[in-house]
Order: C-alpha cells, then sequence, then structure tokens
C-alpha cells in the first residue's frame, strides 16, 4: 500500500515537473530580457544589424532584447561567453562569417561552431563591392584585371586586420585571379578606407555598410559587387560576375546562436520570431537603405542557418589554409 502512494506521489511529482516546465516555456520571455551579444563594437555593421534585429525580434516575442556588445579577439570572446552561459533561451550571439573561418584562422579556438551551439537562423545578407582609389586609371573591372597583372607590384590591397571580411574577400579575389598582390592590413575598416581614399594603397574589398558613404560622394572607385545580382541600393554598380568573374560571391552572412541544450520549446519561439522580426516592414526598410539583403525563409531557420554555416567552413578553410594564415 506504501508503495503504491509513493508511486503514485512520484508519477504527480513529475507530472507537476513538467506542467511548470511547459508553463515556463509557454510564458518565455515573459518580463525578463533576451541578451544579443554582438561580438563587435558598437556603430559596426553587425551591431547595426544586431540592433535593428532586436527591435524587431522584442516585438515579435512581446517582450525586451537588449544588445550588449563584446568585442575582442575576432569575435571569438563572445562566441566563447555565450557557450558558457545558461542556457535557458536567454543569451543569444549574433555572429556573422567569422564562424565559418574561425577554425581554420585560430589554432586553439576553443569552441567548435558545428556542435557548441543550437541554430535561431540567419538574419542578414551585407553584399560586398571591390573598390579601388578614384586616381586608379581603370575605368571598370574589364580594364583593371590587366592593368593588376601589368602592375603587381604598384598595387597593395587592403583589408580591416586579419580574418576580417574584407581580408577574406581579397584572398578569394586572388585565387580566382590567380595574383598574388601584396596585402596591407589595419585595425578596422576606417583607417583602411583613409589610406585607401589618400592613395597609400590601391585596392579594397569591404562591405556596403561600411562603404555607402564613400561610393555615394565618389569618394571611391568602384569596380564591382561581389553578388550574383545588383544591390538594389547600388544597382548602377555592375556585378563582378557580370564583368567576367563568373560566380564570384561573397556575402557577410549574419546568424543568430544559442548555448547548447537550450529547451527546444524555447528554440522554436525565438526561431519564429526571428523569421517574423526579419519580414517586418521597418526592419526590412533599414536593411535597404544600407544594401543588406534578407535571407530567404529556408535560410532564417535553424536548419537552414546549420546547412549554410557547414558550407561555409567548408569553403573558407581550404582558402585559409593555402593562404598559411593564422589569427593571434
Amino acid at each position: 500500500m506504501s508503495k503504491s502512494i509513493f508511486r503514485i506521489a512520484a508519477i504527480s511529482l513529475c507530472a507537476l515537473g513538467v506542467s511548470i516546465s511547459a508553463a515556463k516555456a509557454a510564458d518565455f520571455p515573459g518580463d525578463r530580457p533576451i541578451t544579443l551579444v554582438v561580438p563587435f563594437s558598437a556603430g559596426g555593421p553587425t551591431d547595426k544589424v544586431a540592433r535593428e534585429l532586436a527591435l524587431a525580434m522584442g516585438k515579435q516575442l512581446k517582450g525586451q532584447v537588449i544588445v550588449d556588445n563584446s568585442p575582442g579577439a575576432g569575435g571569438t570572446i563572445a562566441a566563447k561567453r555565450v557557450i558558457n552561459s545558461k542556457n535557458d533561451g536567454y543569451t543569444l550571439l549574433i555572429h556573422h562569417i567569422g564562424m565559418s573561418t574561425a577554425p581554420a584562422l585560430y589554432k586553439n579556438l576553443g569552441f567548435d561552431p558545428m556542435n557548441d551551439y543550437e541554430y535561431v537562423g540567419q538574419v542578414a545578407d551585407v553584399p560586398m563591392i571591390l573598390v579601388g582609389n578614384k586616381d586608379l586609371p581603370p575605368k571598370n573591372y574589364q580594364e583593371l584585371l590587366p592593368y593588376m597583372k601589368a602592375n603587381v607590384s604598384k598595387i597593395a590591397y587592403a583589408n580591416a586586420g586579419v580574418g576580417s571580411a574584407s581580408h577574406l574577400c581579397g584572398l578569394l579575389f586572388m585565387s580566382r585571379i590567380q595574383l598574388d598582390l601584396t596585402t596591407v592590413p589595419y585595425k578596422g575598416t576606417a583607417p583602411a578606407l583613409t589610406d585607401l581614399i589618400g592613395g597609400q594603397v590601391q585596392l579594397m574589398c569591404d562591405q556596403t555598410t561600411n562603404l555607402s558613404g564613400q561610393l555615394a560622394t565618389n569618394a571611391v572607385k568602384s569596380y564591382g559587387s561581389t553578388t550574383m545580382q545588383r544591390i538594389k541600393a547600388f544597382d548602377k554598380i555592375p556585378t563582378l560576375n557580370e564583368q567576367g568573374l563568373k560566380n564570384f560571391e561573397v556575402k557577410v552572412w549574419h546568424g543568430v546562436y544559442a548555448p547548447k541544450g537550450t529547451p527546444k520549446a524555447e528554440m522554436d519561439k525565438l526561431a519564429k520570431a526571428l523569421q517574423g522580426a526579419i519580414q517586418d516592414p521597418l526592419y526590412k526598410q533599414h536593411m535597404a537603405e544600407l544594401g543588406v539583403e534578407i535571407p530567404s525563409q529556408a535560410n532564417a531557420s535553424p536548419e537552414g542557418l546549420k546547412k549554410h554555416l557547414k558550407a561555409q567552413i567548408d569553403l573558407w578553410t581550404p582558402i585559409i589554409k593555402s593562404a598559411g594564415i593564422y589569427a593571434d
């Protein structure tokens, strides 16, 4: 008799635990804010995307999403911080293409992008444009290619630092045209662009979110976008693909991640909120103004982000290793 009572009590407690867990999931996020960790400084392109996304996801969740900048070590500090956070859905990471290049760039990374996270979805694809000093003689990419081959020793390619998007774009570009240009790494996009405008370096490839001001004032010369179709916000700039560099595509895609083991109920809510957020009219408007593309619903899903991350790791790993480049 007593055993039956204990068995009934145990079943009741188990059921109570399940019902409490279900109630918590239904109430998520409630009055508690969700923290969206950004691996880079405030004001940068990823931060701009993150702040717009936080507002849009907050509306979807009927709660608050706050942005917390945690810069350093190419985004790896923030990435480690998030995997070590409590896996309850209240701490998320937004990261860009760096999630796919970090395994090859860092000898002792300290985390595994493919196995240490849950995936929420992609939120933005930032196109890039190959630009040059405005006094460079070539008027377009068709003229630029033979000019580079004839003046290899006179051309310096600038980037925003080892592992930056501009660095990666340059690596892929040089591997495709089979030219080894002198590369000049800077500590950020701003000083690199300053020297490009000043003529100390001749070429650079960077995100539209960084180049829009210089392009609007003709401070730099554009040679082509790194997209398959022309960028709506910069539709007068032809793609490198249409100018002969076939299938050349580099986008600084951004994804959102949660710590491994975050409960499925919370993950489902977050994924649904993300997919709703990227379709928010204000979010779409602000992204368009920056030349940023909205990913498809398939890519905005957890499965889509995971698949894309794996494909990007497979793309960049041999390129980085072949170049013999490692980050500190």
